[in-house]
Protein backbone atom coordinates (compact mmCIF):
# COMPACT_ATOMS: atom_id res chain seq x y z
CA UNK A 1 0.00 0.00 0.00
CA UNK A 2 3.10 2.30 0.29
CA UNK A 3 3.74 4.77 -2.29
CA UNK A 4 6.84 2.88 -4.74
CA UNK A 5 9.25 5.52 -4.03
CA UNK A 6 8.63 5.06 -0.51
CA UNK A 7 9.19 1.19 -0.33
CA UNK A 8 11.94 -0.47 0.90
CA UNK A 9 14.63 -2.69 -1.43
CA UNK A 10 13.04 -5.71 0.22
CA UNK A 11 9.39 -4.06 -0.37
CA UNK A 12 10.02 -3.63 -3.86
CA UNK A 13 11.11 -6.75 -4.47
CA UNK A 14 8.34 -8.50 -2.65
CA UNK A 15 6.29 -6.69 -4.87
CA UNK A 16 8.16 -7.25 -8.42
CA UNK A 17 7.64 -11.31 -7.01
CA UNK A 18 4.35 -11.06 -6.31
CA UNK A 19 3.44 -8.77 -9.79
CA UNK A 20 5.74 -11.97 -11.68
CA UNK A 21 2.74 -14.20 -10.83
CA UNK A 22 0.54 -13.41 -13.36
CA UNK A 23 -0.89 -10.50 -14.73
CA UNK A 24 -4.25 -11.13 -12.24
CA UNK A 25 -1.72 -10.12 -9.86
CA UNK A 26 -0.03 -6.98 -11.52
CA UNK A 27 -3.69 -5.73 -11.80
CA UNK A 28 -4.05 -6.35 -8.13
CA UNK A 29 -1.20 -4.36 -7.41
CA UNK A 30 -2.18 -1.74 -9.60
CA UNK A 31 -5.84 -1.71 -8.20
CA UNK A 32 -4.92 -1.66 -4.82
CA UNK A 33 -2.31 1.34 -5.61
CA UNK A 34 -4.98 3.72 -6.76
CA UNK A 35 -7.36 2.67 -3.97
CA UNK A 36 -4.43 3.83 -1.63
CA UNK A 37 -3.82 7.06 -3.61
CA UNK A 38 -7.76 7.91 -3.67
CA UNK A 39 -7.36 7.13 0.10
CA UNK A 40 -4.62 9.69 0.41
CA UNK A 41 -6.82 12.33 -1.53
CA UNK A 42 -3.65 11.78 -4.47
CA UNK A 43 -6.11 10.56 -7.28
CA UNK A 44 -9.74 10.57 -7.79
CA UNK A 45 -11.12 6.85 -8.23
CA UNK A 46 -14.85 5.98 -9.52
CA UNK A 47 -15.85 3.67 -7.03
CA UNK A 48 -18.19 1.90 -9.54
CA UNK A 49 -15.75 2.01 -12.35
CA UNK A 50 -12.89 0.29 -9.46
CA UNK A 51 -15.04 -2.32 -8.42
CA UNK A 52 -15.70 -3.76 -11.34
CA UNK A 53 -12.15 -4.03 -12.76
CA UNK A 54 -11.40 -5.43 -9.61
CA UNK A 55 -13.88 -8.38 -10.07
CA UNK A 56 -13.20 -8.77 -13.20
CA UNK A 57 -9.67 -8.74 -13.11
CA UNK A 58 -8.07 -8.85 -9.53
CA UNK A 59 -6.81 -12.17 -7.29
CA UNK A 60 -9.48 -13.78 -5.37
CA UNK A 61 -8.22 -11.52 -2.16
CA UNK A 62 -9.00 -7.84 -3.68
CA UNK A 63 -12.46 -9.27 -5.40
CA UNK A 64 -13.21 -9.66 -1.91
CA UNK A 65 -12.30 -6.59 -0.84
CA UNK A 66 -14.36 -4.96 -4.15
CA UNK A 67 -17.25 -6.76 -3.03
CA UNK A 68 -17.29 -5.80 0.60
CA UNK A 69 -17.23 -2.45 -0.57
CA UNK A 70 -20.27 -2.72 -2.23
CA UNK A 71 -22.17 -3.68 1.03
CA UNK A 72 -21.87 -0.02 2.50
CA UNK A 73 -20.94 1.72 -1.13
CA UNK A 74 -22.46 5.13 0.28
CA UNK A 75 -20.03 5.26 3.30
CA UNK A 76 -17.41 4.31 1.01
CA UNK A 77 -18.01 6.74 -1.38
CA UNK A 78 -18.41 9.50 0.92
CA UNK A 79 -14.53 8.05 2.59
CA UNK A 80 -13.54 9.24 -0.56
CA UNK A 81 -14.78 12.56 -1.24
CA UNK A 82 -15.96 14.03 2.14
CA UNK A 83 -13.53 16.30 3.64
CA UNK A 84 -14.68 15.36 6.82
CA UNK A 85 -12.83 12.25 9.19
CA UNK A 86 -12.69 11.13 12.02
CA UNK A 87 -9.22 10.21 12.30
CA UNK A 88 -8.00 12.48 15.00
CA UNK A 89 -11.05 10.75 17.34
CA UNK A 90 -9.63 7.47 16.38
CA UNK A 91 -6.01 8.31 17.09
CA UNK A 92 -6.69 9.27 20.64
CA UNK A 93 -9.31 6.08 21.50
CA UNK A 94 -5.76 4.06 19.71
CA UNK A 95 -3.84 6.08 22.11
CA UNK A 96 -6.10 5.36 25.26
CA UNK A 97 -6.46 1.57 24.70
CA UNK A 98 -2.52 1.52 24.23
CA UNK A 99 -2.36 3.17 27.39
CA UNK A 100 -5.45 1.09 29.10
CA UNK A 101 -3.38 -2.55 28.02
CA UNK A 102 0.02 -1.10 29.74
CA UNK A 103 -1.53 -0.38 33.08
Amino acid sequence: MQQPGLQSDEQGRAVSILAGLGASWAQGIELARQFAAALRREITVDLDEWVAVAVAAAPRELKRLAQSLLRDREAVANALTSFWSNGPTEGNVNRLKLIKRQM
